[in-house]
């Protein structure tokens, strides 16, 4: 587990950039922290590095789930707005896992075991409120143990 300093919306973004490149189908990235924290940001900022800077990313919020043909292809959930863990089978969290990777903010709306729900290749980034900037408190397991450690050492600028 490792701590990035987010010192603005930019570097959220770039945060998100850096990932992009390292994500792997079955692979699932988990954006936790309060509402207002950069969850939405840095998911535009992975996005656009697979799909293109021109790339629509609304927010997910009402939609619960955006699908872009990216390479691999991604799934954006954002699952706020669920009342079961169930329901995120309903809207193809398993369909997006078996074509490509997914990001998901409020994965604790999943409940329970998220090795049996996601997989065992998962990222995840706690955002919190840092005086005038963000922490990203960013771990992994799987395949992300060792990519957490490229990721820090080259940098996410």
């Amino acid at each position: 587990m490792t701590t990035v300093r987010l010192e603005d919306e930019a570097a959220t973004t770039r945060l998100g950039q850096a990932i992009a490149p390292r994500l792997a189908p079955g692979e699932a990235v988990l954006l936790e922290g309060p509402l207002g924290m950069g969850k939405s940001t840095l998911a535009r900022g992975l996005i656009r590095a697979l799909a293109g800077p021109d790339e629509d990313v609304p927010s997910p919020t009402f939609t619960l789930v955006q699908f872009y043909e990216t390479d691999p292809p991604i799934a954006h959930f954002d699952l706020y707005r669920l009342e079961r863990p169930e329901e995120a089978r309903e809207i193809g969290l398993d369909e997006a896992m078996d074509v490509g990777a997914v990001l998901i903010e409020w994965p604790g709306r999943l409940g329970g075991d998220l090795a049996r729900v996601l997989g065992p290749d998962r990222l995840t980034i706690s955002l919190s409120e840092a005086g005038d900037g963000r922490d990203a408190t960013v771990s992994g397991v799987g395949t992300w143990a060792e990519k957490i450690e490229r990721l820090v050492e080259g940098g996410h600028d």
